[in-house]
């Protein structure tokens, strides 16, 4: 039954974010489009989050990338 809460919750957070987005689109350029989309952010790290907490991964993880430094002469 945990899976079902889980799923359901984490779609709801995405739908949220995904309709956010959309109105965001609609606004012109300004202080209110940047917060809509801001607020759509948060909403989709939020169900990324929710996975957390429960213990599963919410997509797959992404290996770590090595960073070679060159030493400059």
């Amino acid at each position: 039954m945990g899976k079902v809460v889980f799923l359901y919750r984490s779609l709801a957070y995405r739908n949220a974010a995904a309709d956010m987005l959309r109105k965001a689109r609609t606004l012109p350029r300004g202080a209110e489009r940047s917060a809509a989309r801001r607020y759509a952010r948060a909403l989709r790290d939020l169900s990324q989050t929710e996975a957390w907490l429960e213990g599963r991964l919410a997509d797959e993880s992404r290996p770590m990338t090595r960073i070679r430094v060159v030493a400059s002469r």
